[in-house]
């Protein structure tokens, strides 16, 4: 039987070699002339974007003395993401609008000049932009790699560091085999040979002991109270489970509970919702390989540039105005969504939902 990930090509077995090596030659072109660099990534990071933005930062500054901070902006809400960062002593900090000011390069990390997804000025030209979505508009960059099969940007990096012949660190290893593992669903979403390569080539320089805990770190009675919300408020239909969470601690909750309902045996689609902050954050889920689960998410959004995601993983959030005062809009916002979602799979519009759990 051929594995799902089997590629006969062998030019396409080297395709993240092939970005890898790209990264190197314009490294080694600019050298110190990008430094101090600010590497941006989405806010609310996952560990694909965490793990990439510490790589980079490794790889610019050990081979070319390259300076640099990394930035996210809101919160690293997931308590898996979070030991990440507290167990590998990961250098990351909250985006300051005086960064602008002190770095004049900057690279976008798992995201894009045009996505409403990070921090960064949409009309700024960035130096470098490495990233794995499908772009709006080809990135104003100086060198952008976008590859939006490599199923996680760690790849990318991943690769340029096993070509430059520096030694890997195990925390950053083990931050790189993370970020694989964690965006490919692991290795669930890995239909390229080069992928799978590429992370068993990084596994034995990693500190499994940290990768282990970090996979699997203790949750608080938040998480919990989150999880029991969602399974009281789940409704499904015809495959699909839907759940309204109200208010969550942070966003990640959001994707991190979509994830679990889509597990639940007979469902081929989930979505969550969550209010933070005045924005209703929204995780679309899918295991269906014909879904363009991004592309579903987009259309039923006002302003398709606030959803995104690739492969059938999808997010996004919007403001809800007036919401904080008055809770009705909040509920109007999430039957809009579900409504749209019900035209747009083609369900009906008056779907008999029932109770799952």
């Amino acid at each position: 039987m051929v594995p799902p990930f089997a590629i006969h090509d062998k030019k396409q077995m080297n395709i993240a070699a092939h970005h890898g090596r790209k990264l190197l030659r314009f490294l080694t072109k600019k050298k110190k002339t990008i430094s101090p660099l600010l590497i941006v990534m989405h806010d609310y990071p996952d560990p694909d974007a965490i793990a990439t933005a510490m790589a980079l930062q490794y790889l610019a500054e050990r081979a070319h003395g390259v300076r640099s901070r990394i930035v996210y902006k809101g919160i690293i809400g997931r308590v898996e993401n979070r030991a990440m960062v507290s167990l590998l002593k990961i250098p990351v900090h909250k985006f300051r609008p005086s960064d602008l000011r002190t770095y004049e390069n900057a690279a976008l990390i798992d995201t894009q000049p045009e996505f409403e997804n990070n921090p960064y000025p949409r009309n700024k030209k960035v130096t470098l932009v490495i990233d794995q979505h499908p772009y709006v508009k080809r990135p104003l960059a100086e060198l952008a790699i976008i590859d939006t099969e490599c199923g996680a940007t760690s790849v990318i990096l991943t690769q340029a560091l096993l070509l430059s012949g520096l030694e890997i660190p195990k925390r950053i290893a083990t931050a790189l085999a993370y970020g694989i593992l964690s965006d490919t669903l692991n290795l669930y979403r890995a239909h390229r040979a080069d992928i799978i390569q590429t992370y068993l080539d990084i596994l034995p320089l990693c500190d499994m002991r940290a990768l282990i805990r970090i996979q699997n770190p203790p949750k608080s009675k938040k998480f919990f109270i989150t999880l029991n919300r969602g399974l009281q408020g789940a409704r499904a239909f015809r495959g699909l489970i839907v759940s309204h969470l109200g208010t969550v601690e942070h966003p990640d909750l959001v994707s991190e509970i979509a994830d679990f309902f889509l597990t639940y045996k007979g469902m081929e689609r989930s979505i969550c919702t969550g209010r933070y902050k005045g924005k209703l954050h929204v995780s679309l889920r899918s295991n269906r390989p014909t879904d363009d689960t991004p592309e579903i998410l987009r259309d039923i959004f006002d302003d398709r540039k606030e959803a995104g995601g690739h492969d059938m993983v999808a997010g996004g959030s919007f403001h809800v105005r007036g919401a904080n005062k008055d809770g009705a809009r909040w509920h109007a916002a999430e039957a809009m969504l579900v409504s749209r979602l019900l035209k747009r799979l083609r369900l009906p519009s008056q779907a008999d939902f029932y109770k799952p759990f």
